[in-house]
């Protein structure tokens, strides 16, 4: 178990897990902020994807009051990104966060910002993060609402990031400074 706080779980990402993220990765609603509509995942996909030997991520599912509802992975962030956002102190440590609330029944609800809230403190206590950052797509209000309540800040506006349903979609660099 990676975090326990209230209802909130997150741990790591199991073997059977596979179905749950086949599940959440084939939903039209989901796809449409994670991955994009014209991306879904079958069985084999999420394998192939999510199962990969020596990947520098760790990958783990959000449980809330002991039921699986979605994704979450953490990674140091690798030197192509570092220089792409202009992050050139080597001597910080920083990390990368991408997630997804898979059950959207969950949503509105403020589980978005106890996860958050949850892995930054995670990050920063148990990893001596300096720097945590995430990079959602301009127009997903709901999210950079989310991540700015938990403390993030946008910081640098990155044109054209990300494939997205056949478009190249232009994401805001947000970050949290361990201060």
């Amino acid at each position: 178990m990676i975090v326990q706080q209230g209802l909130l779980t997150i741990r790591k990402l199991e073997r059977e897990d596979d179905i749950l993220l086949a599940k959440w990765l084939s939903d039209t609603t989901i796809l449409a902020y994670y991955e994009g509509r014209d991306n879904p995942f079958n069985l084999e996909k999420v394998n192939k994807v999510f199962y990969k030997e020596n990947d520098v991520e760790t990958r783990c599912i959000i449980e809330y009051d002991g039921i699986s509802i979605g994704y979450i992975q953490f990674y140091p962030l690798e030197k192509d990104s570092r220089i792409a956002f202009d992050y050139c102190d080597d001597t910080e440590i920083i990390y990368g966060l991408d997630q997804f609330i898979g059950e959207s029944s969950y949503w509105g609800q403020g589980i978005g910002t106890k996860l958050i809230v949850a892995m930054r403190y995670y990050l920063i206590e148990e990893k001596q993060a300096d720097i945590i950052v995430m990079d959602p797509q301009v127009w997903n209000e709901r999210a950079i609402h989310c991540y700015e309540k938990c403390g993030f800040q946008k910081v640098k506006y990155l044109p054209k990031r990300e494939l997205h349903e056949g478009k190249l979609r232009d994401c805001w660099l947000v970050e949290y400074r361990n201060r």
